[in-house]
């Protein structure tokens, strides 16, 4: 396992340090100009030239780079262009937001998912089934932003203009401020990523089911004369699960790096967000950060995920 888990290790720092130098390439290659943009049009060159030296553009591109790296590798990931405030606090003021639209999500659609799928699969070609898959494909066919608009139609507007108030129209409420504000600023948003999500886990729930209740020790354990549901939910649902916690694992992690779509449409300032305005105003140092965040996210759950295949699946060891 330790062996294992510093193979891991060395190969997500590996990732994060291309993916550095892929953003950081990127930026130079594009067309842009930032010390313009932050002094205006009408700015003069020796203003320009000004800028550029107090925030060390100036410099050759590999010497840029090589500073940034160095400032990582202390902890450092510079500083907004345009504010001059740290990314770290960037990160950290926008990570509460998208961490709870992330999470809470990912419980409503792996549950709503994983049992949709297992009903689907004890009970295959019924009418039960049948209704399952059309809520799937109904969902996975909807694009997430338009999900996102219709909620907020029916389940904002509508209600509102009707005199029953129950959602607002977006915003975040921190927990500090009550669990029932905060529940109720992301239900919403929760609702739009997690119906999408929740019918690709009914699909796939299902397939993995269906293909371990045809397995010998599922017949073996039947034939013992054990409770249908401890065979369903011990033995079969556990072996199952292998393929949905790996994606599970890629998706939380992409999540976490930021939800732009429910997050512009429903005004949450999380990381997606602030990623979208960091990408229109050029400010190098917010979007390496926020892509390194994101990236070393999904090194972790993928990490975390080839972890749990060895609890649930006792056939797996991790060597």
């Amino acid at each position: 396992m330790a062996r294992f888990l510093l193979v891991r290790v060395l190969n997500g720092i590996v990732v994060l340090w291309l993916v550095s130098m892929a953003v950081f390439a990127l930026f130079f290659v594009a067309p842009s100009n930032v010390a313009r943009t932050i002094a205006g049009r009408q700015a003069t060159p020796e203003t320009i030239a000004a800028i550029n030296e107090r925030l060390g553009l100036d410099q050759p591109v590999w010497k840029q780079y090589l500073d940034f790296v160095g400032n990582l590798l202390h902890g450092d990931l510079g500083y907004d262009y345009y504010y001059q405030l740290s990314v770290t606090q960037i990160i950290r003021e926008a990570l509460p937001i998208t961490l709870s639209l992330a999470v809470g999500a990912a419980i409503i659609w792996m549950v709503l998912g994983v049992f949709n799928g297992v009903i689907s699969a004890v009970f295959p070609r019924t009418l039960a089934d049948r209704g399952l898959t059309v809520f799937a494909l109904f969902f996975f066919s909807m694009p997430t932003f338009l999900l996102a608009l219709v909620l907020l139609y029916f389940l904002y507007f509508k209600l509102t203009v009707n005199g029953h108030a129950w959602f607002p129209a977006g915003g975040y409420v921190p927990l500090s401020d009550g669990l029932w504000p905060w529940v109720n600023h992301l239900l919403l948003p929760w609702l739009a990523l997690a119906l999408v999500s929740a019918a690709a886990y009914t699909r796939l729930t299902r397939a993995s089911m269906l293909d371990v209740l045809g397995e010998d020790y599922i017949r073996t354990a039947r034939a013992k004369g054990l409770p249908e549901s401890r065979v369903v939910v011990r033995h079969g649902l556990r072996s199952a699960l292998t393929p949905v916690i790996t994606q599970f694992g890629i998706d939380l992690g992409q999540l976490i790096g930021g939800v732009v779509v429910t997050e512009t449409v429903f005004s949450l300032p999380g990381l997606g967000k602030t990623s979208i305005d960091a990408i229109r105003q050029q400010d190098l140092p917010v979007i390496i950060g926020i892509v390194l965040f994101a990236a070393a996210a999904v090194v972790v759950a993928n990490i975390v995920v080839d972890i749990m295949y060895a609890v649930l699946d006792p056939r797996v060891r991790i060597h």
